[in-house]
């Protein structure tokens, strides 16, 4: 399967790999519902430090740096092409609204609207099309979490049922589920373990294996896993301010309309790997700044007929690396950011 967003995901791959990474004082929590508030309200604090997508507001933009690419279709090498400009802007909302002692039930909205600009060519010393475009993408899921125990381990189960499109018209119906058991959790360490699958025909590989790491170090240094999504090395400076420096993984999707004169829907899918310097600043307690730059790789992007999967491809493109730069804020009542943890 192909990692999801907002970028990743899609979204709900992320609300699900993001209950993952709460915190215990201790390995073991025994199933008592005594300890379920207080693990209900860590694993939301820690999916909202962890993924702006999860926070009840967030906004983003990004720009990517002109770069090139190769291309096939249908197979076919085609000649090398440019993309002059490459722009999105993200915005989502989250909620939980039913909240119980073992279990919760929330509801994510999004939209993200992606504008392109390309040189393209269809043949070798042929000429050079301008190619515009403005793509709309939403998408909304329903999540479920449930909290219980298994081999005397605290476990999570999940699942989302998730809904997109475009401005046009409704598109896919998808679900994720997934089993998460704890391994270690204590104030330095903590380590989980599980299983993702996806019930989505577009998906390559419908069952994935999860795995979160955290481990604070004596200099202040924070190690924070989250496979297969994102790796970062942390520290918090100043009095409100965090600066990582690590890779994540985000995804580009939007749908095509009327591109060969027939009714046919297409796909559009990118999988990137952003890699570089993050800084966060919490701002009047509960607004987080963020700035993002570095180096994105782009291993494809590929599209496919809407009945098909990613792995079928009709047209494909591979980028070359190129610079990129993120900025966004967000509303995070449950910032972990110059708090101690």
């Amino acid at each position: 399967m192909d990692i999801s967003k907002n970028a990743a995901s899609l979204v709900a791959g992320l609300l699900t790999l993001s209950v993952t990474g709460f915190s215990q004082t201790r390995d073991s929590i025994p199933g008592a519902v005594k300890d379920s508030v207080d693990v209900r309200q860590r694993v939301v604090a820690y999916a909202a430090d962890k993924f702006a997508i999860t926070r009840p507001f967030n906004i983003e933009f990004s720009h990517a740096a002109p770069y090139n690419f190769s291309s096939e279709r249908n197979g076919k090498s085609l000649p090398g092409n440019k993309v002059n400009s490459f722009s999105q802007i993200k915005v989502s909302t989250n909620i939980n609204f039913i909240k119980r002692k073992t279990w919760f039930l929330g509801a994510t909205i999004g939209y993200a609207y992606t504008n392109t600009d390309a040189g393209l060519t269809t043949s070798v010393g042929g000429p050079v099309t301008t190619v515009e475009g403005d793509f709309h993408y939403l998408f909304s899921s329903v999540n479920f979490t449930y909290f219980s125990t298994l081999f005397n381990k605290r476990t999570i189960y999940t699942s989302s049922i998730l809904v997109d499109g475009s401005d046009k018209h409704f598109e896919r119906i998808r679900g994720i589920a997934t089993g998460t058991m704890v391994l270690k959790a204590n104030q330095r360490t903590k380590m989980t373990a599980g299983i993702l699958l996806s019930i989505d025909p577009s998906a390559q590989t419908p069952v994935i294996p999860i795995f979160s790491y955290e481990h604070k170090f004596n200099n202040g240094l924070v190690a924070d896993v989250v496979l297969p999504k994102s790796a970062y090395l942390r520290k918090h400076v100043f009095t409100n301010g965090r600066v990582s420096l690590g890779a994540e993984m985000d995804r580009t999707s939007f749908y095509l309309y009327n591109i060969d004169g027939t009714s046919q829907k297409y796909e559009y899918r990118q999988l990137d790997i952003n890699s570089g310097l993050t800084y966060e600043h919490l701002i009047a307690k509960y607004f987080v700044v963020a700035a993002k730059t570095g180096v994105r790789i782009t291993p494809s992007g590929r599209i496919f007929r809407k009945e098909d999967s990613f792995g079928s491809p009709v047209f494909q493109t591979s980028p070359d690396p190129g610079f990129y730069f993120n900025v966004g804020v967000s509303f995070n009542p449950f910032s972990l950011i110059g708090k101690k943890k």
